[in-house]
């Protein structure tokens, strides 16, 4: 098994070095054959030469940091705390029934007080049986990489790495580079390439075969990578994964596509890219967070979690402790909530001493509260 992931892993590599391949020869038919029929076609304009080579190198550098960068980025790993220990692994694997293992997971992200609040579709505590870990918010295990990845997007075969929060944003700065790099491509060799058919420019060599096929490839290229550009500019302006944009991240209270935005494009935007206006396009690392702790917009909306005495809650790192009063709410439903079957009434003592009560009238439709 060892060996065939080492294997799938070099063949990974393919789809890499045939990028690596198509820019080297776009490279040289751009550089030599465009410059020389510059000087050709344009009547010796060696301005017109080096404004074009200018450009094409810029663009032809900032594609390659950010492709690289997604190829060899790190991604960080999940914290320890995450990871559960021999005893506590075997304490899991002991059970035979899953109610009993989610028992004991709860228990475990309680003492470690693990900021975990999604849940699988059963409604328990994500855990991988492979890395043994309790899996962070948005982290998944790829089954190509072979580890936990956090905020995992997807793993992505023309890069032969997973895309997660250690390189996202080099990822759509890849996309959007490769799409300004193919569109500058095709616009510049395009007079060439009609000239071509027109004029029969240079019929007898290569060189305006290969321009004509550098413009067509390009524009291919063009198409291709704005369909998944722009599908991935949606996601970084609504703070979703690819995951999470075709299976919502689930919560306590239910599937949620929208748990993890800021509420607005610019937060979510600045989520990913940073606060720096200097550093957003430049394939550098300025996410915020550490792919751990997420702002959330969805919260534990289950009634019944007034009368758990359970520390599992969904309120997120650094919100403010309940208040006296709604703690000493909570405390007189669990000690002297009553209800009255042949009235529909539920009677809640909000002081036991005071005589001081909350009338709940459950008629269909809606719910009315006295004091």
């Amino acid at each position: 098994m060892g060996a065939l992931k080492t294997c799938l892993r070099i063949v990974g590599w393919i789809p890499v070095v045939f990028i690596t391949a198509v820019i080297l020869w776009a490279y040289f038919a751009y550089v030599v054959e465009l410059c020389y029929l510059t000087v050709r076609v344009a009547k010796g304009q060696p301005l017109l030469c080096v404004l074009y080579l200018l450009l094409f190198h810029f663009f032809l550098f900032m594609f390659l940091w950010a492709y690289y960068q997604t190829i060899f980025g790190s991604h960080p790993g999940v914290p320890g705390e995450f990871y559960l220990s021999s005893d506590e692994v075997q304490r899991i694997e002991s059970e035979d029934r899953s109610g009993e293992q989610q028992e004991i997971l709860k228990e475990i992200s309680r003492d470690k007080a693990l900021p975990v609040y999604t849940r699988t579709y059963g409604g328990g505590i994500r855990y991988c049986h492979i890395c043994k870990i309790i899996k962070p918010d948005r982290c998944h295990h790829c089954s190509v990489c072979d580890r936990c990845i956090l905020k995992m997007d997807h793993h992505c075969p023309w890069v032969n790495n997973c895309v997660g929060y250690g390189n996202y944003k080099f990822f759509v700065l890849f996309l959007m580079y490769a799409l300004l790099f193919c569109l500058y491509v095709a616009i510049t060799t395009l007079p060439y390439f009609v000239q071509f058919w027109q004029k029969g420019i240079d019929s007898h060599g290569a060189g305006g075969f290969q321009t004509v096929f550098l413009c067509l490839l390009a524009a291919m290229f063009s198409l291709s990578v704005l369909a998944l550009t722009c599908v991935h500019i949606r996601l970084t302006l609504t703070n979703q994964s690819t995951i999470e944009s075709f299976r919502s991240p689930i919560f306590r209270h239910g599937p949620d596509k929208e748990g993890f935005s800021r509420g607005s494009a610019s937060g979510n935007f600045h989520d990913i890219f940073g606060s720096r206006k200097s550093h957003w396009f430049l394939p550098m690392f300025t996410s915020a967070g550490d792919g751990v702790n997420w702002p959330m917009q969805a919260r534990d909306q289950d009634s019944d979690r007034l009368l758990d005495d359970d520390r599992d809650e969904d309120l997120s790192p650094g919100e403010e402790s309940p208040s006296r009063d709604t703690q000493q709410f909570k405390k007189s439903i669990q000690a002297g909530t009553k209800y009255d079957s042949t009235s529909n009434d539920v009677v809640v003592p909000i002081e036991p001493n005071t005589g001081d009560r909350v009338q709940l009238v459950l008629e269909p439709g809606h719910i009315a509260g006295t004091t």
